[in-house]
């Protein structure tokens, strides 16, 4: 099927902005499921994301359901990035102060719109850069204005692990552009890979297993279907096709709407520091997709 690539790129980076808004009901799901062991809540989240995909690929044919058996680099590709960011990610949280550690591993937008003219084809233009950083400018002040009563240290391997989130996601979003031929489905089959090890991970690492109640269930459901299910179809797909340095910019956005959901339920208070940030973030991503110079097409699969 012959589609304009222009169109198709933005097309792609659209289906990438699914991804950026699922992931800002990260956090407010999170603080919904409770106390759940982090190793234990993977596993059920990224299970429910498997059955939910199993389900739709099953509802298409053998043909659909085949689309899972793919070569071993794209596998490993999308396993390591969507375990380890996890991992490294849950154990910064525990850690260090979480939102010093959230902050750094939120450095991923920033190393996208690097990365993205140094290990593809595509081209960085200053403006992905300039809004790029004013999204970093504006998480800045949303995570620092969360916990300003908070600890000011932490444990070193917490701070480390932060910021390998950020070089493992960054890395993997942009590593994954060698993959265009591969489809998006696979990540069906690389959700119930994580949720297995996660499952082997609990029972390792974590002393007790917690059964959730009711409204722990809806949380985890919620998470499974959005946040670590359709997200990381979309951010596949998106990352293949899309234009990555602009994807890295509009990224900026999840920490921001992340922090209003959690306001509007009341898990934080309103603050004028919130305001300023996301003017700061909007402002980033309008310079990011301006017209202040000639539009980077796709890059070609190395």
């Amino acid at each position: 099927m012959s589609i304009n690539r222009s169109v198709s790129s933005f097309q792609a980076t659209g289906v990438g902005t699914i991804a950026i808004v699922l992931w800002a009901a990260l956090a407010l799901l999170t603080v919904r499921a409770g106390a759940i062991p982090p190793f234990e809540l993977l596993s059920l989240c990224f299970a429910i994301a498997f059955l939910a995909g199993i389900g739709v690929l099953s509802s298409r044919g053998w043909e659909a359901i085949a689309q899972l058996r793919q070569p071993l680099q794209p596998w490993l590709a999308a396993f390591l990035g969507i375990f380890l960011y996890h991992a490294l990610y849950f154990y910064a949280l525990s850690a260090a102060p979480p939102a010093r550690a959230s902050l750094i591993a939120y450095l991923w937008p920033l190393l996208i719109v690097l990365l993205s003219a140094t290990l593809t084809k595509g081209r960085l233009y200053p403006r992905h850069l300039a809004g790029a950083l004013l999204g970093l400018a504006g998480t800045c002040l949303v995570v620092l204005g969360q916990q300003r009563a908070g600890p000011t240290t932490g444990s070193v391997l917490g701070y480390a692990a932060a910021g390998c989130c950020a070089i493992v996601w960054s890395s993997y979003s942009v590593i994954n552009r060698r993959f265009t031929k591969t489809p998006s489905a696979m990540i069906v089959g690389v959700c119930g890979a994580v949720a297995l090890v996660g499952a082997a991970s609990h029972l390792l690492c974590e002393p007790t297993t917690v059964w959730p109640e009711r409204s722990q269930w809806i949380a985890i459901l919620g998470l499974g279907l959005g946040p670590t299910g359709l997200a990381f179809f979309a951010w596949d797909f998106a990352t293949k096709h899309g234009n990555l340095p602009l994807l890295g910019a509009l990224s900026y956005l999840a920490p921001v709407l992340s922090t209003f959901l959690l306001t509007i339920t009341g898990a934080v208070p309103p603050s004028a520091s919130l305001f300023v940030s996301a003017l700061l973030v909007i402002a980033g991503a309008l310079v990011a997709t301006g017209t202040g110079g000639p539009r980077s097409s796709p890059a070609r699969s190395g």
